[in-house]
């Protein structure tokens, strides 16, 4: 089965907020008009949406990442371009194929720059910098013609439920990439409680930031395990590079008092306005303050990763880890290995003294995406090969020809008698195929699964029997109670490339911010020096910044 968790998928996430480059906000090259097809007839694209496949067989020029070749295949002749001609009536010709990302990202760079010829398909990764430079170059055509007539229902169906993943891919009105959806809320934020802790102490699950408190008392000076409170840090947390993120978050601890720090939330207006800034993370960081003076969290954070800060709950010396439902698969191993008798459970975030609860939500379901080449002959063909992908691989049926997973001998075989996807019995086993779209995910399957599993309900689909399989109990659990908390999450609004005054200014503004926001938690300044950071953060470039900000919002969701 497909890993959910990716480290670097993480990364990259927190890469929309890293300005590195222009925001690409003129568009004097790219192409004003829409497309339905491009040298090919209508007739033919027509024929071959009904049919399912293209007879006779077309080329088309792509982007491959292979992870490795298995089973005697080479680039050019492997399981995956196999089917894809036979199944499709599709054929690679003058394919990229880039070793890794790096190595993509600077061809295609470099290509831009040139003029040299790009394929057909490009894929993009979620980055939007990246997204307006190959717009700006003029090569890729709009594709709201070729989406509405060619598209899945499924993707039309999550596309129409989430406008805004659209956002970064919209110009003037005109949307330029097809989405490659991702699995949603599966990065939601719950705390990894020490349940073994708990129960010693009869404790009960945390309503709010008073009750957390309490229980962090008790795991501090009350240890079960005996530890001593100078050698007990409960809240495990990292504040080296920011507290909106995967792992050792405060996002839960913002969203108590109103805001979200770090990104551009929805005020009561419906304009974006910085988080960090909002009242309520003065708030926040005056409980940090109080937190950080009883010993509730380790000295060291500020110098902590979102690795190293779930390091100190897998050793023992935290009892709650911020973190998201798949936190059973990684770090908690490390905990149930280094702690005997460690027990972990999910719980839900708490409330703030005024009943306020939130969370970051920054996953509107796309993973990246694929831009189509103006002089493409057959621009539709994208549409077609990932609809078949989310049509049979998604969540294929019982008795299909993807019931067990793609290829045989590649990500699934026959084992002892029985078909298995376990990469520990196959001897080749490959699992990553290198799909021009990536891995085919629909975005509410995984987590509606892990609910109904929690539910105590029997799996039914190949799709189910996986998870059953693949994932723990404690991660079903998890996935229900980020379910129950859907209302709370909070969405980052601005997922463009940098404005004008971000290229020159954010970097200085979110040094500020680290410092000063640091500074307080670790009572080196009084919470008073918060208001002065605000005052000095709008004069300083970041009324402007709010400004362009929600220029650029109103110019993508306009209607």
């Amino acid at each position: 089965m497909v890993k959910i968790k990716k480290l670097g998928l993480f990364l990259v996430i927190m890469a929309l907020i890293t300005i590195t480059a222009c925001s690409g906000t003129t568009n004097n090259n790219a192409p004003k008009d829409n497309a339905a097809t491009n040298g090919a007839t209508a007739s033919e694209a027509e024929t071959a949406f009904a049919n399912g496949k293209y007879d006779p067989p077309i080329e088309i020029s792509a982007v491959l990442m292979p992870k490795k070749y298995v089973q005697g295949d080479t680039k050019e002749n492997n399981v995956h371009d196999r089917w894809m001609l036979e199944t499709l009536g599709i054929k690679h010709k003058d394919t990229w194929y880039p070793a890794n990302d790096d190595q993509y990202k600077q061809k295609l760079q470099l290509a831009i720059a040139s003029g040299e010829k790009l394929p057909d398909f490009v894929s993009v990764p979620t980055n939007p910098v990246l997204t307006n430079q190959l717009i700006d170059s003029g090569q890729f055509i709009a594709i709201d013609e070729l989406f509405d007539k060619y598209a899945n229902q499924i993707l039309k169906d999550h596309s129409a439920q989430h406008p805004e993943l659209w956002y970064p891919f919209t110009r003037d009105g005109k949307k330029y990439n097809m989405p490659i959806m991702e699995y949603t809320d599966n990065d939601d934020t719950l705390l990894w409680f020490r349940e073994d802790w708990m129960e010693k102490l009869n404790l009960e699950a945390p309503k709010t930031i008073a009750d957390l408190e309490n229980i962090m008392d008790k795991f501090k000076n009350q240890n079960p395990d005996g530890l001593a409170p100078k050698d007990v840090f409960p809240l495990a947390i990292s504040l080296k590079n920011n507290t909106n993120t995967w792992m050792g978050s405060l996002d839960w601890l913002f969203g108590a008092y109103g805001t979200i720090q770090e990104q551009w939330n929805k005020d009561a207006d419906g304009n974006l306005e910085y988080g960090s800034i909002n009242p309520g993370a003065k708030q926040a960081l005056a409980k940090l303050s109080e937190w950080m003076d009883k010993g509730y969290i380790h000295t060291d954070s500020a110098l902590w990763d979102e690795g190293k800060s779930a390091e100190s709950w897998t050793k023992g010396a935290a009892g709650i880890l911020p973190g998201a439902n798949w936190v059973p698969d990684w770090p908690a191993p490390d905990l149930i290995k280094n702690v005997k008798g460690a027990k972990i459970k999910a719980y839900p975030v708490p409330a703030g003294p005024d009943g306020l609860i939130g969370t970051k939500w920054q996953n509107s379901g796309v993973n990246a995406s694929i831009m189509i080449n103006k002089d493409a002959k057959h621009p539709e063909a994208i549409f077609l090969y990932y609809n078949y992908l989310l049509d049979n691989l998604a969540n294929p049926a019982v008795g299909s020809e993807f019931e067990y997973g793609f290829a045989k001998g590649y990500d699934w075989d026959i084992i002892d008698g029985k078909p298995t996807s376990d990469k520990e019995k196959i001897k080749d086993f490959s699992n990553e195929f290198p799909f021009l779209t990536g891995p085919a995910r629909i975005p509410n399957l995984y987590m509606k699964t892990l609910v109904k599993l929690a539910d105590g309900q029997a799996p039914e689909t190949p799709y189910e029997k996986q998870m059953a399989e693949f994932r723990k109990p404690e991660n079903w659990a998890a996935a229900k109670v980020v379910m129950s908390q859907l209302d709370i999450r909070k969405q980052n609004y601005f997922t463009g490339a940098a404005t004008a005054t971000m290229i020159s200014k954010w970097n200085l503004l979110r040094q500020s911010e680290m410092e000063t926001f640091n500074k307080i938690i670790y009572g080196n300044l009084p919470i008073e020096a918060f208001d002065e950071f605000v005052a000095n953060w709008k004069t300083n470039g970041g009324e402007q910044i709010t400004k362009e900000v929600n220029d650029w919002f109103k110019s993508v969701s306009a209607k």
